[in-house]
């Protein structure tokens, strides 16, 4: 199986920032969303993602954005990929050649085709609602699907054995209150997550 891509999501500060890649994390996601309580603004956003190393992948993340803001968000950080819900991409215009990560949702209708590559996630987005395990398998086995919704250290494991996805997405499963990251569950996430990723290599190479 490839690598699994482990995103941490709602990072607002430099402390975050450097937990997240020193623990091997391959993205980062910066929320554009006024009523979330993880919500950067702009010129935030942009001293953030100066910080990050090569090789660490920025995700814009929106909710229904307008197309004013994503423009302003392209403009400000040059994502490399773009999060918002599938119906979202219908009306919004992206440059050509952007990479989008099309949101699909528990219990509600997916695009057909699926995208090559797309987020899984429950009804409601950062609530710790935890997404149909059932469903995202079914999807993992037709496109690069990353797992988010509910995931914290200690079921991340069991999420990973359960669904063989691509990859996983944490925001609000990493927190020590709503909106604020803690290192050390980022760090424990990730080695959940790593550990479970290894387990499953072993186990098709035997």
């Amino acid at each position: 199986m490839p690598a699994l891509w482990i995103k941490i999501c709602g990072l607002r500060t430099l402390e975050a920032i450097d937990a997240a890649v020193g623990a091997g994390a391959d993205a980062v996601g910066f929320v554009f969303h006024d009523a979330s309580p993880r919500n950067v603004a702009l010129e935030d956003a942009r001293a953030l993602q100066r910080a990050l190393p090569a090789g660490v992948e920025r995700v814009a993340v929106f909710l229904h954005p307008s197309q004013a803001l994503l423009d302003a968000v392209l403009t400000a950080i040059e994502p490399d990929w773009v999060q918002t819900d599938a119906s979202d991409l219908v009306r919004l215009q992206l440059p050509a050649g952007q990479s989008v990560l099309p949101v699909l949702r528990s219990g509600a209708a997916h695009p057909d085709p699926l995208p090559p590559r797309c987020l899984f996630e429950s009804s409601s987005s950062g609530s710790g609602e935890r997404a149909d395990w059932t469903a995202a398998a079914r999807v993992a086995r037709t496109c690069q699907l990353v797992l988010a919704g509910g995931l914290d250290p200690s079921n991340v494991g069991e999420a990973v054995r359960a669904v063989r996805p691509f990859g996983v997405d944490v925001s609000s499963g990493v927190e020590s209150s709503r909106g604020v990251k803690d290192a050390a569950r980022i760090r424990e996430f990730i080695r959940a997550a790593r550990a479970a990723e290894q387990a499953l290599v072993a186990e098709e190479n035997r």
